[in-house]
């Protein structure tokens, strides 16, 4: 595993960050929590792609924004471990189409099973709540790594101060 520098820690902050800030920005809209959520701040779950070093930052900003859900620590801690692993399987993408993916795909799951399951009184409403939450978390996420997300990794590649950063050729 690769030693993190200084400056790889600093970038991890400064995304933890910004990902608190947007998603809080997002809450003032009512879009960062529940079955149907576009957080601006899952924009930035691309990063990876070009930085993996910012996997951890993604992990500390989606705690952080979590610790004002209404699912308690259910959400923080596998809401932001679902981020986690996102990030890292993003880290390891080959195609910048295939990068906005892995949030999509695990948030739908993950965090469609945290909010079903505090809502359903049973199993029996378990899953047809799980499956509305999946599809509308899933659709959330998309909007925000398909389209705001790709927006970043076009723009990234042509800003002078990213390039001599960035992993792998744009």
């Amino acid at each position: 595993m690769k030693k993190l520098t200084l400056r790889d820690m600093t970038l991890a902050a400064v995304v933890a960050a910004l990902y608190t800030v947007l998603s809080y920005f997002a809450n003032i809209f009512g879009l960062a929590f529940g079955p149907v959520q576009c957080r601006f701040s899952e924009a930035l779950c691309v990063l990876p792609f070009f930085f993996p070093q910012t996997s951890w930052g993604l992990f500390l900003g989606c705690m952080l924004t979590n610790l004002m859900s209404a699912y308690g620590p259910a959400d923080i801690i596998f809401g932001s471990l679902a981020t986690l692993a996102a990030a890292i399987w993003t880290s390891k993408c080959k195609s910048r189409w295939m990068a906005p993916l892995p949030p999509v795909i695990l948030n739908g799951i993950v965090v469609s099973c945290v909010i079903a399951a505090q809502e359903a009184g049973s199993m029996a409403a378990f899953w047809p709540l799980w499956g509305y939450d999946a599809l509308t978390l899933a659709a959330g996420e998309a909007i925000a790594t398909y389209v705001l997300g790709s927006l970043l990794i076009a723009i990234l590649p042509r800003i002078t101060f990213f390039r001599g950063m960035i992993k792998r050729n744009a």
